[in-house]
């Protein structure tokens, strides 16, 4: 077509007239001249950002150009042949990522197939990726498609790549240089590129929800575990935070209807604490779920990951060492760690409250660790011993051997169960405790230790039953540990605890999916030391160090009743104090407002 021909086609389409254009293409036109200014009898050249301003793009788009980067390169294998060039450009239409055969780089530079082009409507005109990004659907714009004349020889199929709110984050293109085929030969290329968007969305989603339950689905079987039509992200209390532009579309009967931020039963007959039953443990066809439109899909559950090892360095990349190797992605536990770590290296006493078995000697030496890890860490189990005895292994015998507060001179001091201090020993030691530090014997000239003073607890100082002034001497700051079933960290801890076993035995272990969500529905009493032993028994039960339900102990697999009513008690009672405050429960607790709601579904409570 000559330039006076397709000036007139444009022409008309204004007027009107009527033309062979899609009507997306026509639109386009229109917005062209009526808002962007162009005109079409003055062709313009591709317009390349300067190498500063493409920086700029490439930062602001750099984690999902990386997570898309396979993506592009797969689909740049798959039309390399037919002399296609990939873009990949950012909302605002500067292409960030470029896949091009080098022979053509001059053409292709001219042309805009190139890194640093600008694709927006404004800029080019009509243009696949220019009308993708006004449209929001994916396009083909061939030929004299194009409203600019320097553009006419191409051809460019286009498709938008959403974030997981819904927003239009990017857009994905294949481009031909010329092409002499008609429009219809360009339906693969743009299938293809559609296909290759959908798959770069589900990789975002997965990179960005790890910690949280992903459920895909699809319409039918054999693709839900490979290439399912639509996936969506849930926090604990069973909200959708993400999701793909497929399970948008799919979920959104109702015209306006929001996704993000509804539960999960809110668009299917599903609650998160039945995910689990959705694992690759089940086959494709036992795997089907009712939608509330009364529709059928098939899904795929995938349990939260725990932390890599490079997120966990950088959510505690704050932390000392010795803390951040207690970290595995619980917020509650990090706040705590990051007070421990202000804490460690001044003279201010501290107590450590927590259940049995929540870590409070790890935590106290992680403090001696900061502190000066080759100094004494002396340990009193103040249960352990009776009265008399225990005044002796503490201050020192008539025969002139030291007790344990001489032996912890410039070091830490651990009074672990301190609240089950004899009474006598209470007084001495409250009296032992001087601004100077703490007097070991009685005599004339007492000598003062200097030691790091760490209690530990189940219940805080002011529950204690200590004297008043032995409580107040040793009540500095307190640390509170959370329950291992309150703690979102729970998969990380399992992997941590699986590598130290694999460190003592030569059989690298792991551990099923199905068995994972077992030990995570489980509650546990005995908080992570009870956690170390199921899991030690379970790799000893397991012939190649796989552990799945086979091999977890049979006290596991019994549910707990006792322990789960007295915790439902005790939860029901602090919501009616709190008149059923659900913000200011979990401030009380220290925990998320999710941790709540999430306890509450589990013991069956419901607000009155």
């Amino acid at each position: 077509m000559a330039a006076a021909d397709h000036i007139r086609e444009i022409e008309a389409a204004l007027s009107e007239r009527p033309v062979q254009r899609d009507d997306f293409v026509v639109a386009s036109w229109r917005r062209c001249i009526e808002e962007h200014g162009l005109d079409p009898a003055r062709p313009s050249p591709a317009y390349i950002l300067p190498e500063r301003q493409l920086r700029q793009h490439q930062q602001k788009a750099e984690r999902l150009t990386s997570i898309a980067r396979s993506g592009v390169e797969e689909l740049f294998r798959q039309v390399a042949s037919q002399n296609y060039v990939v873009l990949l450009t950012d909302p605002h239409g500067v292409t960030v990522d470029y896949f091009g055969d080098a022979n053509f780089e001059d053409d292709l530079r001219k042309s805009g197939l190139f890194l640093g082009s600008s694709w927006s409507e404004a800029q080019s005109g009509t243009n696949g990726i220019g009308a993708c990004l006004a449209t929001g659907s994916a396009v083909t714009v061939h030929q004299e498609d194009h409203f600019d004349l320097h553009h006419v020889p191409l051809s460019c199929s286009a498709a938008p790549i959403y974030d997981l709110q819904g927003g239009l984050a990017a857009v994905l293109d294949v481009s031909l240089l010329r092409s002499p085929q008609p429009k219809a030969t360009q339906a693969l290329a743009l299938h293809m590129v559609k296909s290759a968007a959908r798959r770069i969305e589900l990789a975002n989603l997965m990179a960005e929800m790890r910690a949280n339950w992903v459920l895909h689905f699809s319409e039918r079987p054999e693709f839900v575990d490979v290439d399912p039509d639509g996936a969506l992200a849930v926090d604990g209390s069973g909200r959708i935070i993400g999701a793909t532009r497929q399970a948008l579309r799919m979920l959104s009967a109702s015209p306006g209807r929001s996704v993000i931020g509804q539960r999960l039963g809110a668009f299917f007959d599903l609650e998160i604490d039945d995910l689990p039953t959705f694992s690759r443990a089940r086959s494709t066809q036992d795997r089907c779920l009712f939608m509330k439109t009364g529709e059928v899909v098939y899904a795929h559950a995938i349990a939260p990951k725990p932390p890599s090892r490079q997120s966990m360095a950088r959510n505690s990349e704050t932390l000392p060492r010795a803390f951040a190797a207690l970290q595995f992605g619980d917020p509650v536990m990090e706040r705590v760690l990051a007070q421990a770590a202000r804490l460690a290296k001044s003279d201010l006493p501290l107590w450590i409250t927590g259940a049995s078995g929540t870590g409070k000697e790890r935590l106290a030496r992680a403090i001696h660790k900061e502190r000066d890890e080759y100094a004494p860490f002396v340990v009193v189990q103040c249960a352990d011993f009776p009265e008399r005895e225990l005044e002796e292994i503490l201050f020192g015998d008539r025969n002139g051997n030291e007790g344990l507060i001489a032996q912890a001179r410039d070091g830490v001091l651990f009074l672990d169960a301190v609240n089950e201090l004899p009474v006598a020993v209470q007084a001495r030691l409250a009296r032992a405790l001087t601004d100077d530090g703490i007097r070991p014997a009685g005599g004339k000239n007492p000598i003062a230790i200097k030691a790091k003073l760490v209690s530990a607890s189940s219940v805080p100082p002011a529950r204690s039953n200590l004297r008043t002034d032995l409580m107040f001497r040793l009540g500095g700051a307190c640390l509170d540990l959370p329950d291992l079933d309150d703690r979102a960290d729970f998969d990380g801890l399992v992997d941590r605890i699986l590598r130290l076993v694999g460190v003592a035995e030569p059989t690298a272990v792991s551990i099923t999916d199905a068995a994972r969500s077992n030990l995570r529905r489980r509650q546990w009493p005995g908080n992570i030391r009870e956690l170390k032993n199921t899991l030690r028994v379970s790799v000893a039960m397991s012939d190649d160090g796989r552990i799945d339900i086979e091999q977890l102990p049979n006290s596991v697999l019994t549910p707990l009743g006792t322990n789960a009513a007295r915790k439902a008690v005790d939860l029901e009672r602090s919501l009616t104090e709190c008149g059923w405050n659900i913000s200011r429960v979990a401030r009380l607790r220290g925990v998320d407002r999710s941790t709540i709601h999430r306890q509450m579904k589990r013991a069956g409570i419901r607000r009155p």
